[in-house]
């Protein structure tokens, strides 16, 4: 036992020191973009800010803008935050007794003396902003670099598959699955990997006729380029990438931004089916990473060059707005809730109810840390 700890603290120690140059950068990338929108939203709607934080902790450098907030890179670099005025911690906690004190000029600065409706703004605003960074990204993606194209077409099935028990045949065309038009061989590899499971109807071209298969893809495990161990759903088509199948087509600005915004709900959609299958019991956890599997994989795909990380910024801004909308109290989705319930009640919870909600939120983001670092050093050790 004690070896393998050794061996999971030499490979975790070694990993960090190279991966930890990558992994800041994107995740820095994602984190600004994140406060950013809470930070202009909050400015639209009058609100004050005080500090504007990457990072935890103290203060390494910064300066104050002329609105008088503290702009600042702290020494933790695992997140940042923006705290606005009237707020008692990073964590837009108050003080009941420091609202009730403040003065005219001073309420109309503050964040919790606004309607319901501009904090709720303001909140939605970061997970938002991670969105809208990913469609920004990919569509910058198509713009420069085109849109690979290769057709949907089966070269090989696989026996004893589930595409051979679905009726595929060779030279099949797939061009939509559940009604949903695929264009390329990425489109149908993007669906099928994410609903292991899950029938899935598939509409195809077979010669000069249109023939619909129902196939579930299987629940397989499969490693990547760097090793890395996944589970995703496999049909069991192959495809010849042949010289002359490979197009790469360029797309103008407009195009693009809506191929940035398709691109950016399959990664949604994969990760709320995943989400989905754990709460149903249907997938392990373990494929839940933290930081250290964060850095570990940004420090891979920067091997690839400085166009396969940015793309890595625009998956993983997904992940962490869609992962602030859960409704945690601590994390966006949860103050969200709670100014539902206000709006709907039309006065806020108790400052008891609202407490222990941030006891139950603080707790359930420590267990989700602690298991997904967990996670990593399994998965750090086994590498």
């Amino acid at each position: 036992m004690s070896e393998f700890f050794l061996h999971s603290f030499n490979t975790l120690s070694h990993g960090l020191i190279g991966y930890a140059v990558p992994f800041l950068f994107v995740l820095t990338i994602v984190v600004f973009f994140h406060e950013l929108g809470h930070f202009l939203v909050a400015r639209w709607a009058g609100v004050k800010v005080l500090t504007f934080s990457l990072g935890f902790g103290p203060e390494l450098v910064g300066f104050n803008d002329r609105h008088g907030t503290r702009w600042r890179i702290s020494a933790v670099p695992l997140g940042g935050y923006v705290k606005f005025f009237g707020d008692d911690s990073e964590a837009s906690t108050t003080s009941a007794e420091a609202l009730v004190n403040m003065t005219e000029e001073e309420r109309a600065g503050s964040f919790h003396h606004k309607k319901v409706g501009p904090r709720a703004a303001i909140v939605a605003a970061g997970p938002i902003a991670n969105f809208i960074l990913a469609v920004v990204i990919f569509a910058t993606l198509f713009t420069f670099f085109g849109k690979p194209n290769m057709s949907a077409r089966v070269d090989g099935v696989e026996v004893g598959s589930a595409a051979e028990a679905a009726g595929f045949q060779i030279g099949d065309v797939v061009t939509a699955i559940d009604h949903q038009p695929i264009e390329t061989f990425s489109d149908m590899q993007w669906i099928v990997s994410g609903h292991p499971g899950q029938q899935l109807a598939f509409t195809v071209k077979r010669g000069n006729t249109t023939v619909e298969l129902h196939g579930t893809p299987q629940l397989k495990e499969v490693k990547d380029g760097f090793g890395n161990a996944h589970r995703l759903g496999i049909l069991g088509i192959s495809r010849k990438s042949l010289p002359d199948d490979v197009v790469t087509e360029p797309v103008d600005p407009a195009t693009a931004v809506w191929l940035g915004v398709k691109e950016t709900w399959l990664v949604i959609d994969q990760t709320l089916t995943y989400v989905g299958r754990i709460f149903t019991g249907r997938e392990p956890a373990d494929q839940i990473g933290g930081p250290i599997g964060i850095a570990k994989i940004s420090g891979q795909v920067a091997t690839l060059g400085l166009v396969p990380l940015i793309r890595l910024a625009a998956l993983l801004s997904v992940s962490i707005g869609l992962l602030n909308l859960f409704p945690v109290p601590l994390l966006d989705g949860g103050h969200l809730l709670f100014y539902a319930v206000e709006a709907i009640r039309g006065r806020p919870l108790s400052d008891r109810a609202q407490e222990v909600g941030f006891r139950i939120g603080v707790g359930l983001v420590l267990m989700l840390m602690v298991f997904a670092t967990y996670n990593d050093i399994l998965h750090l050790a086994a590498s």
